[in-house]
């Protein structure tokens, strides 16, 4: 093979693969594979029987631990004479949370999904502070004034209650309060009005219960919809606030969320505990247990009064009801009870609120609520969600007992819901982002190669094309002429019928070709 023959080879193969890596080839092949990947998880992330994640959302592998902490006061008559409640942090007091998808069904053409969320919970006597039965905690009367608001203005029945002994505080065991106690005045009121409740308790009828048929989106037709809750009760807005925005009901109920996240994107979540719909945006990066995800949490808008956020207007049923920002009175949706809502220790609350009881010191460590989630997959990897529960105290005409109170978000009890992926899923969501990080990059990694390759080619061009030059300049001697005077040649017939040469192909001179 000549020079020339090699260069023109070499130049051959630079041409093939430079047509390969040009734009139009190259175009054609990177969107390809993250493409196909993408449609993949499109495929797998979805609510029907056989994908991947179908049996983990009906009965989710990590263990949930729920965290109960009550809020001890220690100054009750001091604040039955005007003075500022101090209150003691008393707990943890741990349950295990069991929870699973109940009455699971495919509802239309499979595009839906219905099922009921049902859990129940043991005590962790390791994880707690105490014995929730026998541990005593005084707080506020919540029976007490539930009936106290609930007749006030009606003098008769202000004077029969009053009559009945109703007190502001009372002291009852943590497991009283949590998961229900025989109360002697509704048992009282229970008398005249037979659908009045004798049992009170925060947790009351909530172990072994669900709080009632969800209808999802599946994500077959979008996966941006997979976990979407379409209606709940049978309803797809509620009822028991002022506008279409604060009565609609959007997002996840809070366990499964639309693979490939954005961080721009705001998260909603539906929760039946807040009765609405709240919000998180995104955080920061973060990671658990070598996965990593993103973090969103509810910012200080979603529960911000509606002069800092006007969306926030329909929450206020009345102009009562408009408490500040850091606080949502529920109340529509608990039977008039004055219970408000709050993240603990009125966290991304006015000041006012913190300040007006001695006890409260907020810390976005240990107070807020937050999502951890795998941006490629949607997969949870850790959260924990808190909320507070309070009772507004104020003065009631009619009940003298109330007379000196001032007007205050007394808190009563908050709680921490939380989980972490468990080691064996841990591993399994890393497998997934290893094949999925492979197969994203496999396109850079064609394209690495074949730069390599065009500059080795470019090496080898060059230097042909150097050797080339160095023969054209080089001067001839004898012993060149000689070495271009040979040629290939057969052999005579003779030679190369001799067995003892078999086939191949001698070199020979021209001078001896002429002889």
């Amino acid at each position: 093979m000549t020079v020339k023959n090699g260069a023109s080879m070499f130049r051959a193969c630079v041409r093939v693969v430079t047509e390969k890596l040009s734009g139009q080839h190259l175009g054609m092949l990177l969107p390809s594979i993250p493409w196909t990947l993408k449609q993949q998880q499109q495929i797998e992330i979805v609510l029907v029987e056989g994908s991947r994640v179908f049996e983990s959302w009906k009965n989710p592998p990590p263990p949930v631990y729920m965290e109960y902490f009550f809020f001890n006061i220690t100054n009750v008559d001091e604040v039955l004479l005007g003075a500022k409640p101090k209150v003691q942090q008393v707990g943890p007091y741990t349950y295990r949370e069991y929870r699973y998808k109940d009455n699971v069904s495919m509802v239309e053409n499979g595009t839906m999904v219905s099922a009921y969320n049902t859990k129940s919970f043991v005590f962790l006597r390791e994880k707690s502070v105490g014995d929730p039965a026998v541990d005593i905690i005084t707080t506020v009367n919540i029976p007490g004034w539930a009936v106290m608001n609930k007749v006030k203005g009606n003098f008769f029945k202000s004077l029969m209650v009053n009559a009945m002994g109703v007190e502001v505080f009372t002291n009852r065991t943590v497991q009283g309060l949590l998961w229900g106690y025989e109360d002697a005045l509704l048992t009282k009121v229970s008398a005249s009005q037979p659908d009045v409740e004798t049992t009170f308790g925060l947790m009351y009828k909530k172990n072994g219960s669900n709080d009632g048929e969800f209808v999802y989106h599946t994500g077959v037709n979008d996966y941006m919809d997979y976990g979407r809750v379409e209606t709940w009760k049978g309803e797809s807005q509620l009822t028991f606030w002022k506008s279409d925005h604060s009565n609609s009901i959007n997002g996840s109920d809070g366990s499964a969320f639309h693979p490939l996240l954005d961080k721009k994107e705001r998260i909603y979540i539906f929760t039946p505990d807040l009765c609405r719909t709240i919000y998180m945006d995104f955080e920061k990066d973060v990671k658990v247990k070598g996965i990593p995800a993103y973090r969103f949490t509810p910012p200080r808008s979603v529960l911000a009064s509606k002069v800092e956020n006007p969306d926030n207007a329909g929450f206020c049923v009345t102009p009562q009801e408009c408490l500040g920002t850091g606080l949502l009175k529920v109340s529509p949706c608990r039977k008039g009870a004055p219970v408000v809502a709050s993240f603990p220790h009125f966290y991304l609350g006015e000041d006012k609120f913190a300040e007006a009881i001695d006890g409260m010191s907020p810390q976005r460590e240990h107070h807020q609520t937050f999502l951890d989630l795998n941006p490629t997959t949607g997969i949870i990897v850790r959260a924990n969600k808190r909320a507070q529960i309070n009772i507004l105290l104020q003065r009631i005409t009619g009940f003298p007992k109330t007379k000196n109170l001032k007007e205050t978000i007394f808190p009563v009890m908050f709680l921490n819901e939380s989980v972490e992926i468990d080691d064996n899923s841990a591993a399994r969501v890393q497998k997934l982002l290893l094949i999925s990080n492979l197969v994203s990059n496999f396109p850079l990694f064609i394209v690495g190669l074949g730069v390599i390759m065009l500059l080795i080619l470019i090496v080898l061009l060059v230097k042909a094309r150097r050797q080339k030059n160095e023969v054209k300049t080089k001067p001839r001697t004898a012993q060149t002429s000689a070495e271009d005077d040979t040629s290939y040649s057969p052999v005579s017939n003779k030679d190369k019928d001799d067995p003892q040469n078999g086939a191949y192909i001698g070199l020979t001179s021209k001078s001896e070709q002429q002889a």
